[in-house]
């Protein structure tokens, strides 16, 4: 198999009656991939697509969403993977580099200026027995395995994030990875709560569930009260969550509210959870969207203790089949590939130039981490200045800039504190005479919930670099504001 074309179609042939979608509606994949064909027929006669060309996906989980998702690989669209909440500049900042021949959005959302001419409501609301399009050329069938399937956004640090190019091999290879460590079978049913532009809900969940056959239900959106009577009410056997929402489950939810689920499996797990809501198996991870969505996996079990210092979570384990990693001398975790396609195929730079992501065979992932005794990764953290809120990485100087319209202010700097959860809190540090705290909560009313801001800390001055005047994020510190407000 050498596309993600492939196998839709050849999951059409052998599980038709699987389900995929939505938990609320969920669809049959012979039904998704029947409205899936007749869309990638459609953007390629009707709207004048070209295959080969890329194109960006915009819009909140949905089946919409996830047809869309395979009418682009279909019809060999490669697709930009976009979080809706991006305001419009941002998106427009993110995908100018790409320049996608249209923006494909499956919510009811006006186009920014800027991509006006390409933005296409995508419809998923044609009948498929009226027109059995799995029986007419699709262009995607031909796609080669180190072709382009994707591009997911990672950390752009302090600037917008940034583009990553993405395989059908790198995708292919990662589904089966993920089954095989699961150990999914055609008799399971995947849950995932997350935000399907990520790796851990496409890739793991819903190419994995693919690969093995099995039933994938996605959530509109995690929530705490109602994730274990979601489990209970679609009969799901393994959940893909990662850290956020995997601590705040451990924090307001109880064994009794869990109640009789049936899940035996959760991905990115500790002992701690297993114990407390009776499952049987976990496993932690470390990965990346470069280094091929994840590199290494541990198993853990109810009643494990040995963990490292750090905790289980951050616990990588053993390196996947096809990879190896090293520590560099500064700490670094470096990946290398024993094959093309495994990882990520670059970074997309302007004019749509995918710049290698390696050119000695390593990777620098800008994470530190050490190897335990038995040579298991442990994950430390990032060494760059990247900040990470609610699982999404924050564009720092995109929300500098939305504050800096604030005049009371006479400058500023975001910046991070300790979370109860695995992530960080954003904290506004500013040079003013007094905290304008009206102003600042409806500025940041205006942005996404991962870019709010949860406390502003006024300092005297702000810590600068002595020759060229810039700020010294990491020496910014609430213990030395002159005050600080919670919002």
């Amino acid at each position: 198999m050498d596309n993600i074309a492939q196998l839709l179609l050849a999951r059409y042939e052998d599980s038709p009656t699987s389900s995929l979608g939505l938990a609320e509606e969920p669809l049959t994949v012979a039904s998704a991939v029947d409205k899936a064909a007749i869309l990638a027929l459609r953007l390629l006669d009707e709207e004048g697509l070209v295959p080969g060309g890329p194109v960006a996906l915009v819009g909140a989980n949905s089946n919409d969403w996830i047809i869309t998702w395979m009418a682009c690989q279909l019809a060999a669209l490669p697709t930009a993977l976009i979080n809706p909440a991006f305001p419009d500049p941002l998106l427009a900042d993110v995908l100018r580099p790409l320049s996608p021949q249209a923006v494909l959005c499956t919510d009811s959302r006006t186009a920014p200026e800027e991509l006006t001419g390409r933005w296409i409501h995508a419809e998923t609301t044609a009948d498929p027995r009226s027109n059995r399009a799995t029986s007419q050329p699709l262009p995607g069938l031909d796609a080669r395995a180190n072709d382009v399937s994707a591009f997911m956004l990672t950390s752009g640090t302090s600037g917008p994030p940034k583009l990553v190019a993405q395989s059908h091999r790198y995708f292919l290879s990662l589904g089966r990875y993920v089954a095989d460590v699961l150990g999914i079978t055609e008799t399971d049913t995947v849950l995932s709560p997350l935000p399907l532009f990520h790796i851990n809900p496409l890739g793991y969940a819903v190419i994995g569930s693919l690969t093995a056959r099995a039933n994938c239900l996605s959530l509109t959106r995690f929530s705490a009260s109602l994730f274990w009577s979601q489990v209970r009410d679609t009969a799901s056997t393994v959940a893909i969550l990662h850290g956020p929402p995997l601590e705040i489950l451990k924090r307001r939810t109880t064994r009794e509210l869990a109640g009789q689920h049936s899940l035996r499996a959760v991905f990115y797990a500790d002992p701690a959870f297993l114990s407390t809501f009776d499952i049987p198996i976990g496993v932690s991870v470390y990965g990346s969207t470069e280094v091929g969505g994840l590199s290494h996996t541990h198993h853990w079990r109810r009643g494990d203790a040995d963990t490292p210092p750090e905790g289980a979570v951050h616990y990588g384990g053993q390196a996947r089949p096809g990879l190896t990693h090293r520590i560099s001398k500064d700490g670094e975790i470096q990946i290398r590939a024993h094959e093309a396609g495994i990882l990520a195929e670059g970074y997309v730079r302007p004019g749509g130039v995918v710049e290698p992501l390696v050119d000695d065979g390593w990777f620098p992932t800008g994470d530190l981490g050490y190897n335990d005794q038995q040579g298991g990764l442990v994950y430390l953290g990032r060494a760059s200045d990247s900040v990470r809120v609610k699982g999404e990485f924050v564009p720092l100087r995109f929300v500098e800039d939305t504050f800096r319209t604030i005049r009371a202010i006479d400058d500023l700097a975001l910046w991070k504190r300790p979370s109860s959860l695995v992530d960080e809190d954003l904290v506004l540090f500013i040079e003013a005479d007094s905290v304008p705290i009206e102003e600042i909560r409806n500025t940041a009313s205006e942005l996404p919930g991962f870019m709010r801001p949860s406390a502003i800390a006024r300092l005297k001055a702000l810590p600068r670099d002595t020759t060229v005047g810039k700020t010294r994020r990491r020496e910014l510190d609430v213990n030395s504001a002159i005050e600080v407000v919670e919002l």
